[in-house]
């Protein structure tokens, strides 16, 4: 998918696969490589970088319309465990177009139903590498989304190591995404 585009202002984005915060300065050539779960994935000259939706209009002549909004389709006020995958559903690691669920990161989903009648959310998911920094990235961007569903309380997303991820862990829909088949 690499199309070149041109920064037209200075942006925040996220170094990948470290996660640390740098800035991409106005002037600078990007090639968009993945525009998956609402942000976008591009490479410059020094190196692969994560930039949210919010910032994708600094890509001059960037179609927004090839970039998903990145959320479910929920109907207002309803709460389903469906809602809360396909919410995860959404997620990506930037690096690899296959959302979280079909990588075989999410490990464990536990909701539970509040005497208020609000849901209190807790994932354990896992990365395909132990140093990966985009972890607590992909974590946060999961723990948001389940978050902003209809009655939600709370919502935590967990890293865990145990067991360790193995391609094997890839559902049959991601192996075809990425060609395994």
């Amino acid at each position: 998918m690499s199309s070149e585009f041109i920064l037209t202002r200075d942006i925040p984005a996220t170094i990948i696969p470290a996660g640390d915060a740098a800035t991409l300065a106005a002037g600078s050539s990007a090639h968009v490589m993945q525009t998956l779960g609402g942000n976008v994935t591009v490479r410059t000259d020094t190196g692969l970088f994560r930039i949210a939706r919010e910032h994708a209009d600094a890509l001059k002549g960037f179609d927004l319309a090839k970039l998903d909004s990145g959320t479910p389709d929920v109907a207002a006020g309803e709460f389903s465990e469906s809602a809360v995958w396909s919410a995860l559903k959404t997620c990506f690691d930037p690096e690899i177009p296959v959302n979280i669920v079909d990588l075989g990161l999410i490990y464990d989903l536990s909701v539970e139903k509040t005497p208020a009648g609000t849901h209190v959310l807790e994932v354990k998911m896992t990365l395909t590498a132990p140093g990966c920094g985009m972890g607590p990235v992909i974590a946060e961007d999961a723990r948001q989304k389940i978050a902003s569903l209809p009655t939600v309380e709370s919502a935590k997303v967990h890293i865990v190591w145990d067991p360790m991820w193995t391609p094997q862990m890839i559902s049959e829909a991601g192996r075809k995404t990425l060609g395994l088949d």
